[in-house]
């Protein structure tokens, strides 16, 4: 199967899945899934790429809340535990922390740049110090809004897209980062960050997504002013 792109959402308890297939053939989707009342899936005709397959998708949700997510796993709580925090709060998103998911079944746990506890606008950017550095945050840790992930989706790249997601969404609105697991990436050989032409095009892509927040965060901090010069 090409590459399949995977949005969850859920909405005060209620749960459900959007799979993009990337130019695949929808009689290989696995049967559980396809028989799953709460998977809908989007064929697309022929492949676009990953950023575009998410996009796509995006249009689909019908939930308050989204989580972008690739063929790996959620924890158990981890959808539960972060909807409780986004609807006590009334903030835009909640993070957590990432574990890498290895072929023989043992996790290491993957702590972001970004410390935890609740963060202002732009201010998660501010911990990739230059573009080669680790990111600061793990895109599929992310639960946000829907409406916030809309403004600020996959970016149009054919790698390092989902850098521009998270980038967006935490320099767009305040969140929260909790100090707990609640996603595994799982480590095998087909992954993209496994192919001999990944690192070709990894630091233009990092570049645009870091110059991307610093100029979003720049921009929000510049006073809205009027056609006559003042200060709205």
């Amino acid at each position: 199967m090409n590459h399949r792109s995977h949005e969850t959402e859920l909405n005060s308890g209620e749960k459900e899945a959007v799979i993009a297939l990337d130019g695949a053939d929808p009689g290989r989707l696995p049967a559980p899934l396809a028989g799953d009342v709460r998977v809908r899936v989007l064929p697309l005709p022929r492949p676009v790429g990953a950023a575009c397959a998410r996009n796509l998708a995006l249009n689909e949700v019908r939930t308050a809340y989204v989580n972008w997510a690739d063929d790996d796993l959620f924890t158990d709580d981890a959808m539960a535990i972060r909807l409780r925090v986004l609807e006590a709060t009334g903030l835009g998103w909640c993070a957590g922390y990432s574990e890498d998911l290895h072929p023989d079944g043992t996790t290491s746990l993957w702590r972001c740049p970004t410390p935890p506890g609740r963060h202002a606008a732009g201010d998660v950017w501010t911990y990739w110090k230059t573009p080669p550095d680790t990111i600061p945050i793990g895109p599929t840790t992310i639960l946000a809004r829907t409406d916030l992930v809309r403004a600020a989706p996959m970016g149009g790249l054919v790698q390092g897209e989902d850098y521009m997601a998270a980038i967006g969404v935490t320099c767009l609105a305040p969140g929260v980062l909790l100090p707990v697991p609640v996603y595994r990436y799982r480590k095998h050989p087909g992954q993209m960050t496994s192919q001999d032409t990944y690192d070709l095009l990894e630091p233009a892509a990092r570049q645009h997504a870091w110059n991307y927040g610093r100029s979003l965060r720049a921009a929000r901090s510049v006073p809205a002013t009027s056609d006559a010069g003042g200060v709205v």
